[in-house]
């Protein structure tokens, strides 16, 4: 049942009461919403609370409103909250995704690669090179290269689910790049895999993108077991 809101910003709670509702599937996906008066009397808030809830979780794609019909679930995950529940997340469950992503990705850019796919990777990890001490821009070109390899998969639903990912990658290279009890992937490490995409050797840039967070991701586990 939907709990009746006590405290904090009536909206705000509004959201995450009837989010939570949906995530646990008290309505499933295509059922329609109660009407605005029984959701106001079971959160305990005014309607024009739950008209202002009801269109911020039809505008994160939770709910859809169909005029002259009334609100039916669309999805019961709030691709946003998502994202900030996987922020939460620990660093090395982050990497371990990241290694998922980014070794499937050099798989198949070393089969699918083009020329142009090669320049832009190029430029990328020449801009990295050219940082120099410039932490940000470097991290920034880093962000740069691996976009463009997965790119270079030519794989629409792996590149969207890595854009997807994207904000977790930026904190996983910011994390190797400023944590010195974290091993960085060196430019050279990065250079290498770039020359197995182009030479097209899918074993050796399997087994290069693996290697340039594996360091990292063993000395967080051992971390943890200490």
């Amino acid at each position: 049942m939907l709990q009746p809101i006590r405290k904090g910003s009536l909206v705000e709670n509004a959201i995450d009461s009837l989010r939570q509702a949906i995530e646990n599937q008290q309505w499933s996906v295509g059922t329609k919403l109660p009407v605005e008066a029984e959701l106001a009397d079971a959160l305990g808030v005014g309607r024009n609370t739950v008209r202002e809830a009801v269109r911020v979780l039809v505008h994160v794609g939770m709910l859809e409103t169909r005029q002259g019909d009334g609100t039916y679930v669309r999805a019961t995950q709030d691709a946003g909250e998502t994202l900030r529940r996987i922020s939460r997340t620990r660093l090395a469950e982050q990497i371990e995704v990241r290694l998922m992503l980014e070794v499937q990705a050099a798989r198949l850019a070393a089969t699918r690669r083009t020329d142009d796919d090669v320049r832009v990777m190029s430029e990328a990890l020449d801009a990295r090179a050219n940082a120099g001490r410039d932490l940000p821009e470097r991290i920034h070109r880093d962000e740069q290269f691996h976009h463009a390899v997965v790119s270079a998969a030519h794989n629409d639903a792996l590149t969207e689910l890595y854009n997807y990912f994207s904000h977790a990658v930026s904190q996983t290279i910011e994390q190797t790049e400023t944590r010195p009890d974290l091993p960085e992937p060196s430019q050279e490490d990065h250079e290498l895999l770039l020359a197995a995409i182009r030479r097209r050797d899918v074993a050796k840039a399997e087994q290069l993108a693996c290697a340039l967070l594996t360091p990292s991701l063993n000395a967080l586990r051992d971390e943890s077991s200490s």
